[in-house]
Protein backbone atom coordinates (compact mmCIF):
# COMPACT_ATOMS: atom_id res chain seq x y z
CA UNK A 1 0.00 0.00 0.00
CA UNK A 2 1.70 3.14 -0.90
CA UNK A 3 1.51 6.21 1.58
CA UNK A 4 -0.81 9.09 1.06
CA UNK A 5 1.57 11.23 3.11
CA UNK A 6 4.79 12.75 1.06
CA UNK A 7 7.52 13.39 3.85
CA UNK A 8 10.69 15.65 3.13
CA UNK A 9 13.80 15.10 4.87
CA UNK A 10 15.52 18.62 5.89
CA UNK A 11 18.97 16.51 6.29
CA UNK A 12 20.45 13.70 5.51
CA UNK A 13 18.63 10.43 6.75
CA UNK A 14 21.17 9.67 9.47
CA UNK A 15 19.84 13.06 11.15
CA UNK A 16 16.20 12.73 11.42
CA UNK A 17 15.45 15.77 13.33
CA UNK A 18 12.19 16.84 11.38
CA UNK A 19 9.99 15.71 8.55
CA UNK A 20 8.02 17.97 6.77
CA UNK A 21 4.38 16.76 5.67
CA UNK A 22 4.54 19.21 2.87
CA UNK A 23 0.94 17.47 1.56
CA UNK A 24 -0.72 18.11 4.91
CA UNK A 25 -2.63 21.14 2.37
CA UNK A 26 -4.55 18.78 0.33
CA UNK A 27 -5.91 16.54 2.43
CA UNK A 28 -6.95 18.83 5.24
CA UNK A 29 -7.32 22.31 3.69
CA UNK A 30 -4.50 23.59 6.35
CA UNK A 31 -0.69 23.74 5.38
CA UNK A 32 1.47 22.83 8.16
CA UNK A 33 2.23 24.66 11.29
CA UNK A 34 5.87 24.52 12.98
CA UNK A 35 5.83 24.35 16.84
CA UNK A 36 8.57 26.59 17.48
CA UNK A 37 9.36 25.72 21.11
CA UNK A 38 11.93 24.05 22.18
CA UNK A 39 13.64 23.44 19.25
CA UNK A 40 16.77 23.70 18.40
CA UNK A 41 17.95 27.54 16.54
CA UNK A 42 19.30 26.10 13.88
CA UNK A 43 17.13 23.03 13.69
CA UNK A 44 14.22 25.63 13.42
CA UNK A 45 16.38 28.10 10.77
CA UNK A 46 16.46 24.84 8.60
CA UNK A 47 12.79 24.30 8.88
CA UNK A 48 11.76 27.58 7.69
CA UNK A 49 14.20 27.73 5.23
CA UNK A 50 12.69 24.27 3.50
CA UNK A 51 9.19 25.34 4.46
CA UNK A 52 9.49 28.85 2.51
CA UNK A 53 11.43 26.80 -0.58
CA UNK A 54 9.21 24.18 -1.19
CA UNK A 55 5.55 26.43 -0.44
CA UNK A 56 6.51 29.95 -0.62
CA UNK A 57 5.03 30.36 3.64
CA UNK A 58 5.60 29.13 6.81
CA UNK A 59 3.77 29.74 10.10
CA UNK A 60 5.25 28.88 13.52
CA UNK A 61 3.48 29.23 16.82
CA UNK A 62 5.65 29.59 20.84
CA UNK A 63 8.77 31.22 18.91
CA UNK A 64 10.95 33.36 21.27
CA UNK A 65 12.91 36.58 20.06
CA UNK A 66 16.36 34.78 19.60
CA UNK A 67 14.81 32.16 17.60
CA UNK A 68 12.90 34.92 15.35
CA UNK A 69 16.17 36.54 14.80
CA UNK A 70 17.84 33.82 13.68
CA UNK A 71 15.18 32.87 11.34
CA UNK A 72 15.18 36.28 10.10
CA UNK A 73 18.92 36.80 9.77
CA UNK A 74 18.39 33.83 7.04
CA UNK A 75 15.15 34.82 5.66
CA UNK A 76 14.17 38.56 5.77
CA UNK A 77 11.09 38.30 5.00
CA UNK A 78 10.16 36.34 8.09
CA UNK A 79 7.87 38.45 10.26
CA UNK A 80 7.87 38.25 14.12
CA UNK A 81 5.01 39.11 16.71
CA UNK A 82 6.39 39.60 20.03
CA UNK A 83 2.57 39.36 21.33
CA UNK A 84 1.43 36.34 20.07
CA UNK A 85 5.38 34.72 19.58
CA UNK A 86 4.29 33.58 16.06
CA UNK A 87 7.03 33.77 13.79
CA UNK A 88 5.53 33.53 9.76
CA UNK A 89 6.34 34.39 5.99
CA UNK A 90 3.52 35.23 4.24
CA UNK A 91 3.24 33.51 0.72
CA UNK A 92 2.86 36.20 -2.08
CA UNK A 93 -0.67 35.72 -2.64
CA UNK A 94 -2.56 36.51 0.17
CA UNK A 95 -5.43 34.28 1.46
CA UNK A 96 -8.78 35.84 1.15
CA UNK A 97 -10.39 36.50 4.22
CA UNK A 98 -13.83 34.67 4.51
CA UNK A 99 -16.78 34.49 7.25
CA UNK A 100 -15.99 35.93 10.75
CA UNK A 101 -14.81 34.81 13.58
CA UNK A 102 -14.76 36.97 17.29
CA UNK A 103 -12.01 37.24 19.23
CA UNK A 104 -12.96 37.80 22.87
CA UNK A 105 -10.64 38.34 26.07
CA UNK A 106 -11.34 38.56 29.42
CA UNK A 107 -8.48 40.66 30.39
CA UNK A 108 -5.58 42.62 29.27
CA UNK A 109 -3.50 40.20 30.22
CA UNK A 110 -4.73 37.30 28.18
CA UNK A 111 -4.19 39.11 24.74
CA UNK A 112 -1.26 36.96 23.96
CA UNK A 113 -3.11 33.82 23.71
CA UNK A 114 -5.74 35.68 22.25
CA UNK A 115 -3.74 36.96 19.23
CA UNK A 116 -2.13 33.57 18.86
CA UNK A 117 -6.22 32.77 18.40
CA UNK A 118 -6.48 35.56 15.90
CA UNK A 119 -3.25 35.35 13.82
CA UNK A 120 -3.96 31.51 13.42
CA UNK A 121 -7.28 32.61 12.01
CA UNK A 122 -6.33 35.16 9.70
CA UNK A 123 -3.37 32.98 8.27
CA UNK A 124 -6.35 30.28 7.73
CA UNK A 125 -8.24 33.09 5.96
CA UNK A 126 -10.56 33.83 8.24
CA UNK A 127 -11.82 37.44 8.72
CA UNK A 128 -11.33 38.46 12.67
CA UNK A 129 -12.85 40.78 14.82
CA UNK A 130 -11.35 41.32 18.21
CA UNK A 131 -13.01 42.50 21.42
CA UNK A 132 -10.32 42.65 24.21
CA UNK A 133 -10.56 43.52 27.85
CA UNK A 134 -14.81 42.33 27.92
CA UNK A 135 -14.76 40.24 31.28
CA UNK A 136 -17.04 39.42 33.44
CA UNK A 137 -15.58 42.22 36.04
CA UNK A 138 -17.61 44.97 34.16
CA UNK A 139 -20.12 42.95 32.09
CA UNK A 140 -21.31 46.76 30.43
CA UNK A 141 -17.68 46.29 28.23
CA UNK A 142 -18.90 42.83 26.36
CA UNK A 143 -22.73 43.42 26.49
CA UNK A 144 -21.35 47.07 24.50
CA UNK A 145 -20.07 44.82 21.21
CA UNK A 146 -22.08 41.82 21.91
CA UNK A 147 -24.81 42.63 18.87
CA UNK A 148 -21.89 42.46 16.86
CA UNK A 149 -20.25 39.64 18.35
CA UNK A 150 -23.44 37.44 18.09
CA UNK A 151 -22.86 38.11 14.12
CA UNK A 152 -19.89 35.77 13.92
CA UNK A 153 -19.88 32.17 12.63
CA UNK A 154 -17.49 31.01 15.93
CA UNK A 155 -16.35 32.91 18.98
CA UNK A 156 -12.98 32.01 21.01
CA UNK A 157 -13.42 33.12 24.49
CA UNK A 158 -9.80 33.39 26.09
CA UNK A 159 -10.08 34.12 29.77
CA UNK A 160 -8.03 33.58 32.59
CA UNK A 161 -8.90 33.95 36.61
CA UNK A 162 -11.59 32.21 37.27
CA UNK A 163 -12.86 31.72 33.48
CA UNK A 164 -16.09 32.92 33.44
CA UNK A 165 -16.08 35.01 30.09
CA UNK A 166 -17.18 31.82 27.64
CA UNK A 167 -20.22 30.53 30.08
CA UNK A 168 -21.19 34.15 29.98
CA UNK A 169 -20.88 34.46 26.25
CA UNK A 170 -22.01 30.88 25.43
CA UNK A 171 -25.41 31.97 26.91
CA UNK A 172 -25.73 34.70 24.63
CA UNK A 173 -25.27 33.61 21.15
CA UNK A 174 -26.49 31.32 18.79
CA UNK A 175 -22.55 30.06 17.38
CA UNK A 176 -20.27 27.57 18.59
CA UNK A 177 -17.99 29.03 21.42
CA UNK A 178 -14.53 27.77 21.98
CA UNK A 179 -13.05 28.41 25.54
CA UNK A 180 -9.55 28.79 25.64
CA UNK A 181 -8.07 28.93 29.38
CA UNK A 182 -5.41 31.29 30.19
CA UNK A 183 -2.46 30.40 32.81
CA UNK A 184 -3.28 34.22 33.89
CA UNK A 185 -4.39 34.06 37.34
CA UNK A 186 -3.35 34.08 41.29
CA UNK A 187 -2.00 30.59 43.15
CA UNK A 188 -5.43 29.19 43.31
CA UNK A 189 -5.74 29.60 39.20
CA UNK A 190 -3.26 26.92 39.48
CA UNK A 191 -1.52 28.20 36.18
CA UNK A 192 -4.52 28.41 34.49
CA UNK A 193 -5.96 24.71 36.07
CA UNK A 194 -9.11 26.27 37.49
CA UNK A 195 -9.98 28.34 34.80
CA UNK A 196 -10.03 24.96 32.49
CA UNK A 197 -12.30 23.06 34.86
CA UNK A 198 -14.37 25.76 35.42
CA UNK A 199 -14.86 25.95 31.27
CA UNK A 200 -15.50 21.86 31.13
CA UNK A 201 -17.67 22.90 34.02
CA UNK A 202 -19.67 25.03 32.46
CA UNK A 203 -23.40 24.99 32.25
CA UNK A 204 -23.83 27.12 29.06
CA UNK A 205 -24.63 25.39 25.70
CA UNK A 206 -22.51 25.43 22.63
CA UNK A 207 -18.93 25.26 24.91
CA UNK A 208 -16.38 23.33 23.30
CA UNK A 209 -12.86 23.69 25.51
CA UNK A 210 -9.04 23.58 24.23
CA UNK A 211 -6.15 23.33 26.48
CA UNK A 212 -4.66 25.88 28.60
CA UNK A 213 -2.86 28.83 26.62
CA UNK A 214 -3.71 26.75 23.31
CA UNK A 215 -4.74 30.11 21.33
CA UNK A 216 -3.77 28.61 17.87
CA UNK A 217 -5.92 25.14 18.17
CA UNK A 218 -8.89 27.44 19.05
CA UNK A 219 -7.89 29.40 16.00
CA UNK A 220 -7.61 26.49 13.79
CA UNK A 221 -11.07 24.63 14.99
CA UNK A 222 -12.59 28.36 14.50
CA UNK A 223 -11.52 28.03 11.39
CA UNK A 224 -13.06 25.05 9.91
CA UNK A 225 -16.13 26.24 11.93
CA UNK A 226 -16.02 29.35 9.78
CA UNK A 227 -15.62 27.71 6.81
CA UNK A 228 -18.56 25.19 7.01
CA UNK A 229 -20.45 28.33 7.81
CA UNK A 230 -19.45 30.23 4.89
CA UNK A 231 -20.11 27.31 2.35
CA UNK A 232 -23.45 26.64 3.95
CA UNK A 233 -24.81 30.29 3.32
CA UNK A 234 -23.45 29.72 -0.34
CA UNK A 235 -25.58 26.73 -0.77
Amino acid sequence: MQDSCKYEDLQKDSLHFAKLDTDRKKRTGFSETVFCQGKKTEHLVQIYRHLFETTGQAFGTRADAQQAQAVQKELPQAQYDDTSHILKIQGKEQTAQIGCIAVCSAGTSDISVAEEAAQTAEHFGAKVDRYYDVGVAGLDRLLAHIDSIRKANAIIAVAGMEGALPSVIGGMVSVPVIAVPTSIGYGANFSGLSALLAMLNSCANGISVVNIDNGYGAGYNAVMINRLAVQGNRQ
